[in-house]
């Protein structure tokens, strides 16, 4: 199974995807790691992504989603998946491919605004900032077919109820 965690920037993706994976004992990947420089450093600049610009970054996340499921490895990875089409391509099945979208299960982690913002604020050494926030929720398409948890509470809440509502096993107290 892959479980990928999505939303919009400051809602904890990281954070709860690495903790859900240890966890879990499963592999982690974090979309950051896939983008370019080039998309890096127009985020940094407080510029938002062209679907252009996203193209070659969905691409990779889901070529990692689908080594995964060919090799039968279990893996969590974070992306904010903003857009319905940009889900649709992560789990559609490289054309070959063995495997099937039913093994990957989306988790939309959200908030208000102003909880997200305030995040941001306080978050240090991100190229992603405050200036992204309303372009991010202006793109936001949320997801219908989705696990979805607020991100009110601490992140090892969060994966105890994302462990909970996906059949996981035990969690914490």
């Amino acid at each position: 199974m892959v479980i990928l965690v999505m939303g919009i920037e400051g809602t904890g993706k990281t954070t709860v995807g690495k903790l859900l994976a240890e966890r879990l004992h499963w592999e982690f990947a974090d979309a950051d790691d896939f983008h370019s420089a080039a998309n890096k450093e127009k985020m940094k600049q407080g510029i938002a992504l062209t679907d252009a610009d996203r193209a070659p970054w969905l691409a990779a996340i889901r070529a990692q989603i689908w080594r995964w499921i060919v090799a039968k490895r279990n893996g969590v990875i974070t992306c904010s998946a903003l857009k319905q089409s940009y889900r649709d391509e992560l789990l559609s099945s490289p054309d070959g491919q063995a495997g099937s979208a039913d093994e990957i299960k989306t988790v939309y982690l959200h908030g208000a605004y102003a909880l997200i913002a305030e995040r941001l604020h306080h978050r240090q050494g991100h190229f992603a900032g405050e200036a992204l926030l309303a372009s991010q929720f202006a793109t936001l398409e949320e997801p219908r077919d989705a696990i979805s948890i607020d991100v009110g509470e601490t992140p090892e809440q969060i994966v105890d109820e994302i462990m909970r509502r996906l059949n996981l096993g035990n969690v914490s107290a």
